[in-house]
């Protein structure tokens, strides 16, 4: 009987100690494997095998052992790249997580929903609450973004207080709001003046006014190298509405957009519900690309033109731009444009934002505001979701095991 306890005791310790031996092999917590990275932060655009550690990269390599990691992605036929930033959306009261982790945008910027006034429930009520990475134009001329006489303030003190707001939150405040509503641009001043004060860019948006003000006076003598023009494509069909990118009639680019971009003012796509082809093809046949791609989603814009990210990226695509130029305009570019330099890119060391996607074959439909439908043949569509080194999103299952994001925390349910 003895002999019997103590065989039975040395298997439960042989057990024990090749149960621990197993889990001290695993380096990783989760290993991306067989998928093509691109990487433009880094300028890589090549197979390669990603290991994910305690919410950072771990290590990138042509081939990591599966075996040292415990869970484990099959992304053969697949693409990788770092978790997508829309720097342009507009969330209202509404939490983003279930219109951004499956089309694998991982971080989102807010523009000009909350204001120095009501800044502390927007982050109260979303950016606190959120998965994705909420952040935050400020909107320098205040009242929830209202519009009309409220975005015209040009005054001192809202500046002074709205910089002084983002210094205090630099944690979720990338910069200000400014949308211009003529006769002039003092709007725009004000809002350069608290970026000034802050260090931090403005995103500038509307416009107006008839006549309108020049642009080229805009780009050169008010706006700064690394403010942000958004809605670059947007026809408004009003007559006071601000210029246009391209003529119309002659389907000539307007030269200060092409001076401006040289000048390291970033334009943005900003689609929203007035994004126009007839703005962006002939603009791109000029030689002008968009520097960041984004959605300025909302409610409306999901089941309209816009849909998500990933339409938009595919819009752009099947345009003629590059498919490591629209990654780069969904990541590392806005990550740039928002002085968040630690996301849009995979360094070990770096935070762990992944998108792994594939590109589907097939003909399909992009479609506008005016009624032009572009058809093309190719779409992102997105595998997997990693947000801070956690898997958030997986389309068909090819993580091994499988999560449960119910036994998880149950992190969705708000």
């Amino acid at each position: 009987m003895k002999r019997l306890v103590f065989l039975l005791l040395g298997f439960l310790i042989a057990g024990f100690n090749g149960a621990l031996a197993q889990q001290e092999s695993k380096l990783y917590g989760i290993i991306i494997s067989g998928g093509h990275l691109i990487d433009p932060g880094n300028q890589i655009d090549a197979p390669m095998d990603i290991a994910i550690n305690d919410g950072k990269i771990a290590l990138i390599a042509k081939y990591i052992n599966p075996e040292k990691a415990t869970q484990v992605v099959d992304a053969k036929g697949m693409y990788i790249s770092p978790g997508l930033i829309d720097i342009h959306s507009r969330l209202g009261s509404n939490l983003p997580d279930g219109y951004t982790l499956r089309v694998g945008v991982t971080t989102i910027v807010d523009a000009g929903d909350a204001d120095r006034n009501t800044f502390k429930d927007f982050k109260k009520n979303i950016i606190d609450r959120s998965v994705t990475r909420v952040l935050s134009f400020l909107n320098i001329e205040g009242a929830n973004y209202s519009g009309g006489t409220n975005e015209k303030n040009s005054g001192d003190k809202i500046a002074a207080e709205s910089a002084q707001l983002a210094l205090l939150h630099k944690k979720d405040i990338v910069g200000f709001k400014v949308d211009f509503v003529g006769p002039d641009w003092s709007a725009v001043d004000r809002g350069v003046e608290a970026g000034n004060m802050a260090k931090m860019p403005i995103m500038l948006d509307g416009g107006r006014n008839h006549p309108h003000p020049s642009l080229s006076d805009l780009f050169t003598k008010h706006m700064r190298k690394g403010d942000i023009y958004t809605h670059t494509y947007t026809i408004i069909e009003d007559f006071n509405a601000r210029d246009r990118i391209v003529d119309q009639q002659t389907e000539k680019i307007n030269p200060a957009f092409l001076e401006a971009q040289k000048k390291g003012i970033v334009f943005d796509v900003g689609h929203g519900s007035a994004f126009r082809y007839s703005n962006a093809i002939p603009a791109m046949k000029q030689g002008f690309w968009p520097n960041t791609i984004s959605t300025d989603i909302s409610m409306g814009s999901v089941n309209a033109f816009m849909k998500d990210m990933m339409n938009v990226m595919s819009k752009f695509l099947n345009m003629g731009m590059s498919l490591k130029d629209v990654i780069k305009a969904s990541t590392w570019a806005p990550a740039q444009a928002i002085r968040r330099e630690e996301l849009g890119h995979l360094s070990p060391g770096a935070i762990a934002d992944l998108t792994v996607f594939s590109l589907r074959k097939g003909k399909f439909g992009f479609y506008e505001t005016a009624g032009y439908k572009m058809e093309g043949d190719q779409k992102f569509e997105c595998e997997m979701t990693i947000k801070d080194g956690r898997i958030v999103y997986d389309l068909n299952g090819i993580a091994k095991p499988l999560n449960n994001f119910f036994r998880e925390g149950n992190q969705f349910r708000q």
